[in-house]
């Protein structure tokens, strides 16, 4: 094997970890379509709007 096509293997090689350690992190970080609904209610898990008021930690009051 001559130096171009030891160099060619080891680039292709990188380069493919590289896609399939960001496909890897994206499949991580992406909702399945049949768990949507349930992120949907944990997100929004709030029984009244007195309720969401008083959970509210952004409101800075003087």
């Amino acid at each position: 094997m001559n130096r171009n096509r030891k160099i060619f293997i080891i680039a292709t090689i990188v380069f493919v970890s590289i896609v399939a350690l960001i496909a890897i992190d994206m499949a991580r970080r992406t909702t399945a379509p049949w768990n949507k609904k349930k992120q949907i209610v944990r997100a929004f898990d709030v029984t009244t709007e007195s309720d969401s008021i008083a959970v509210d930690t952004t409101n800075v009051s003087k």
